[in-house]
């Protein structure tokens, strides 16, 4: 490894090549995301043995836990300075956690205790946050540029689909040779703890990180309360909540709304569900090129329109009618990762905008707001349970609805995500950092950047060593 003052701290133009293998990382994340909240509950629960109620205990105490833990880790990530690199270090780091937590949950039975659980996944959500945390930190430094970021999460959003559809794809084969609904899930776990570090080596061999060189500063929780006081990142967050929480209730009313109020079977949801979550591929670069053409802000809002508009066409589409339903749900899974890959990469530029204005580092802390408000969605969108309850919908298995709560569970599926994701976009009416001024920031952070670069030693760093290079 060594040191130059070369790279994207230069202007350099990132390369297709740089890009692609950055972002394949985000395969064994999303692998991890989708698992999480689709499979591994309902394993531990139906195939391991243990109570659905502890199961449900152990994920909700973790989750709870895990959102401060984001916050600690983000500040601890953005102060940190070696000659390795900064988020560079913490990917290394918590690759060997997330693989060990996953391998811990393979080894549970039915005698493992909620204590038990809740300790397995308290160490893979830790592993998970140091990953997942390091890698968006890292891509927002990645790319600086109003450009750069655009396409550096477009295809960390895009190339994360494909990490989503392979845990689907993985049981759906294993079942079709004999295997059980056990061993498709556990083959998921493997095929995660074999790509995370596959894909972690190629990011740390072939990416650089540019070092923001600054005073060094101590981890402070005040600093969390100084983000929260600025209305970008106040828009970011809501818009980040109401985003994740429209598809979020989606989600978890999905099965009940397209078996009992479409007509569609188990299998023609499952398929129709896969569609939607592969039509990423295409909604993640075409909304980063969007955004590049019409700024970030203009390119959220249409996302969510035509999100919204599309669920709007759903009630009036043909029941039972596959052809019918596939358009619609490409349209809404392409809008969808494309409002992921804008909010993603307006963290970024609003990061710059306050690093501009403090003289410090805060893309790490930045991004662990934004996750936590992604992990508060998700709780959120379990209360769709309880609504099923108040409009009297039966959903236990073969139980027999009323015409009056098939019609309720309908207009419930529809209602909440139109409403939030529309939300989501409006949070960035009246929106100031436009390309133009972004241009500005850059430009006065790579002036002091160049200033700092020019003094013997910061930070235990010299000038020469802003950037890494493998």
């Amino acid at each position: 490894m060594t040191t130059t003052s070369s790279g994207p701290a230069a202007g350099a133009r990132l390369s297709p090549v740089t890009v692609m293998t950055f972002a394949s990382a985000s395969i064994p994340i999303q692998a991890l995301v989708l698992s999480i909240s689709v499979h591994f509950p309902r394993y531990f629960a139906s195939e391991v043995g243990l109570p659905l109620a502890m199961v449900g205990a152990a994920f909700a105490m973790v989750r709870l836990i895990d959102i401060p833990i984001d916050t600690f880790l983000g500040m601890a990530m953005d102060r940190t300075r070696t000659r390795f690199g900064r988020y560079r270090v913490w990917l290394v780091l918590g690759t060997p956690v997330m693989m060990a937590g996953l391998y811990l949950l393979l080894q549970a039975n039915s005698s493992t205790s909620q204590l038990g659980l809740s300790g397995m996944l308290l160490f893979l959500y830790l592993g998970y946050s140091m990953v997942y945390l390091s890698h968006l930190a890292w891509g927002g430094v990645l790319g600086p540029s109003y450009e750069q970021r655009n396409k550096v999460f477009g295809a960390v959003i895009g190339l994360g689909v494909a990490g989503a559809v392979a845990v689907l794809v993985i049981p759906i084969v294993l079942q079709q040779q004999g295997a059980s609904d056990a061993e498709g899930v556990r083959a998921m776990m493997w095929f995660i703890i074999a790509a995370l570090p596959v894909t972690v080596a190629l990011v740390v061999a072939t990416t650089p990180e540019k070092l923001t060189l600054e005073a060094p500063t101590k981890i402070r929780i005040a600093d969390y309360l100084v983000l929260l006081r600025r209305p970008n990142v106040v828009r970011l967050l809501a818009a980040d909540l109401c985003a994740t929480l429209g598809p979020g209730w989606m989600a978890a009313l999905y099965l009940f709304y397209f078996q009992d109020g479409r007509g569609f079977s188990l299998a023609g949801a499952n398929i129709l569900l896969m569609i939607y979550i592969a039509a990423g591929f295409v909604g993640a670069p075409f909304t980063a090129w969007l955004g590049n053409r019409v700024g970030k802000h203009y390119g959220l809002l249409v996302t969510t329109t035509v999100y919204s508009l599309g669920l709007v066409l759903v009630p009036f589409l043909p029941a039972g009618s596959f052809a019918a339903f596939v358009p619609g749900m490409f349209v809404m899974g392409a809008m969808q990762a494309g409002t992921v890959v804008m909010i993603r990469a307006l963290t970024g530029d609003i990061a710059d905008e306050v690093r501009l204005e403090n003289g410090r580092e805060w893309m790490g802390l930045m991004y662990a707001l934004t996750i936590a408000t992604t992990k508060i969605a998700s709780g959120l969108s379990a209360l769709t349970f309880v609504l099923l309850a108040a409009i009297g919908y039966q959903a236990t298995a073969g139980a027999a609805n009323t015409r009056e709560a098939i019609d309720a569970l309908q207009l419930v599926f529809i209602v909440g995500p139109i409403f939030f994701v529309m939300v989501a976009g409006f949070c960035f009416l009246g929106y100031k950092l436009t390309p133009a001024r972004h241009a500005e920031i850059r430009r006065e952070l790579e002036a002091r950047d160049a200033a700092y670069a020019e003094a013997p030693t910061l930070g235990g760093l010299t000038g020469d060593e802003m950037v890494v290079k493998p």
